[in-house]
């Protein structure tokens, strides 16, 4: 009979040999992605097909830098824009309607807490229509903007779920700790609450952007003009052109997935490191 500890090495090694597995699975896409990226061409479409290329190139990665084939550079500013408007004004919505729902006292709390994801019972196909008639009404068709405002629509409840969570966890002793030194309501959010929150803030930051960068349905709605058009749309479009090859377009989605992934290690290493742990000196 096997002994406990025996049982024990076994159950660790079958869990760590189930866990490569499932990484395996999960990181195969990008691993084929990368590889047909660093192919020729024919190599891509040759027969057997080949995990590690035989021999590397980077022209494709070349290639979706040039702008005679492919404005890339282009869309991701525009993606860029978009993103980082959208998660820079969905956070500052949000720590005032979370401080707001936390720990203010005002008719109608409850409800609004109650009904607060009631925007999420309908799809955002069925938002499209007022919405575009009435960002259109005031000229903001075919505009950055009015993405923007349909992704702020699309996060913010979300956002002020989370940073209300956040708030919560504050002791109150340390606002009135505040105000007895003079501080207003402005200077207690933004001088004892915020630096508190911040790792929720950073996690509601990463979580507006990644919507806003992913956005599909919105961009190809509300942006008509090549000028104007995000990198998801963008990527899209290079399907129906001369210009479509399977190695240009690997090489311009690993690129495109960068921010979010550079985004998601430094957010997260600052949570860990405990430089996102804010506090009150002095």
């Amino acid at each position: 009979m096997r002994t406990r500890k025996q049982k024990n090495m076994i159950n660790k090694v079958l869990f760590y040999v189930a866990l490569i597995l499932i990484l395996i699975a999960l990181l195969f896409p990008f691993i084929m992605m990368l590889s047909v990226s660093l192919k020729s061409t024919a190599e891509t479409i040759g027969f057997p097909p080949t995990i590690i290329p035989r021999s590397f190139t980077i022209q494709h990665y070349k290639d979706i830098f040039n702008v005679q084939i492919f404005p890339f550079v282009r869309y991701l500013k525009n993606s860029l824009y978009i993103a980082l408007a959208t998660s820079v004004l969905v956070v500052f919505l949000g720590i005032l309607g979370g401080y707001a729902l936390a720990r203010l006292k005002f008719f109608g709390k409850s409800v609004i807490s109650e009904v607060f994801f009631f925007v999420y019972m309908f799809s955002g196909i069925l938002l499209i229509v007022p919405l575009y008639k009435l960002l259109a009404s005031i000229g903001l068709r075919n505009t950055e903007e009015a993405v923007i405002i349909c992704m702020i629509i699309q996060t913010l409840p979300t956002a002020i779920y989370m940073t209300r969570s956040f708030f919560e966890t504050i002791p109150v002793e340390l606002e009135e700790a505040g105000k007895v030194d003079g501080l207003s309501r402005w200077g207690v959010i933004f001088r004892i609450i915020v630096p508190l929150s911040i790792s929720g803030l950073i996690s509601v930051f990463v979580y507006a952007f990644m919507i806003a960068w992913n956005d599909v349905l919105f961009a190809s709605i509300f942006i008509d003009s090549t000028e104007n058009m995000t990198i998801t749309i963008g990527l899209n479009s290079l399907f129906n052109t001369p210009d479509y090859i399977w190695g240009r377009m690997m090489a311009a989605s690993l690129v495109t997935s960068l921010p979010i992934i550079i985004m998601y290690g430094i957010s997260q290493s600052l949570i860990k490191s405990g430089r996102a742990d804010g506090g009150v000196k002095g």
